[in-house]
Order: C-alpha cells, then sequence, then structure tokens
C-alpha cells in the first residue's frame, strides 16, 4: 500500500496537540485547587484537599512533558520510505498497522485505522529490523510482518 506519510505525521501531531491542550486545561484546573487562602484560617480538610490537588498537578505536569515531548520527536522523525522495521515506518502487523514514532491512541489515516508505537515498546524490540513476510513472536504468539512502508 501507498502511505502518504506526511499525512500520517500531521494526523498524528494533531492528535498529540489536542492531548497537550486538554492536559494543559486540566492542569491548570487542579493547580488552582490546589492553592489555599492564606488569609483565611485553614481547615483540616481543605488542607487535605488541597494536598491531593497538588499531587494530581505534579502528575499532569509529567504528563504536560511528555505529549509535549512527543510533538518535538514527531518533527524529527525521518518517515522516508522503509525496507524494514525501523523509526518511521508503517508496519503491517497481523493484520493492524501500526506507526513507529510515538505512543498514540488509535487514529484513521488513509481509511485504515493505525495506532502509534514508539521504539521503546515491548512490541517494538520485537520486531525490529525485520521484513516484510517475517514471522516474530511476542509473548508467546507468532505475529507475521505483511508489510513495512
Amino acid at each position: 500500500m501507498h502511505w502518504n506519510k506526511d499525512q500520517i505525521r500531521e494526523t498524528m501531531l494533531l492528535l498529540e496537540t489536542a492531548a497537550l491542550r486538554s492536559a494543559r486545561i486540566n492542569y491548570e484546573e487542579y493547580v488552582s485547587t490546589a492553592r489555599t487562602d492564606r488569609t483565611e484560617p485553614v481547615e483540616r480538610d481543605e488542607h487535605a484537599q488541597s494536598e491531593i490537588a497538588s499531587d494530581l498537578a505534579e502528575a499532569l505536569d509529567d504528563t504536560l512533558h511528555d505529549y509535549e515531548e512527543k510533538l518535538e520527536k514527531l518533527g524529527t522523525i525521518d518517515f522516508g520510505p522503509k525496507s524494514v522495521v525501523s523509526e518511521g515506518a508503517v508496519v503491517k502487523l497481523s493484520g493492524r498497522y501500526f506507526v513507529i514514532a510515538v505512543s498514540t491512541s488509535k487514529f484513521i489515516c488513509h481509511g485504515h485505522e493505525l495506532m502509534g508505537i514508539s521504539t521503546m515498546a515491548p512490541i517494538f524490540q520485537a520486531i525490529d529490523g525485520a521484513q516484510a513476510g517475517a514471522t516474530v513472536r511476542f509473548n508467546g504468539r507468532d505475529l507475521v510482518v505483511e508489510d513495512v512502508a
């Protein structure tokens, strides 16, 4: 199959930008609830809720950084044609399409459902360097690399 990888990259960038925007909104909401009014006495319950909100804001801060790193990485990956499974490849693996780039949720592009996986994913370790037609073993199952583009 012929893939327009520029369109795939753009679709992935749009998805990750929207996810970053949503995470940023959630982060700002949690940060605002984590602040206590220092001019008034603080009830024990308010203090506990503030601490929980602060912990959640810190976790969301990590999420923001993850999305920012994904966006940066998507901008630097070589999405040129590939003959073996490597970063920037679109791989058909046992009937499913994967983009070797960054982890994403499922998305539709070119009328097909794809999912982004990173080079840190365990499945990538199993298929790294494989060519179309190869059979690889992952989690006790044989998977066929049907196509690499």
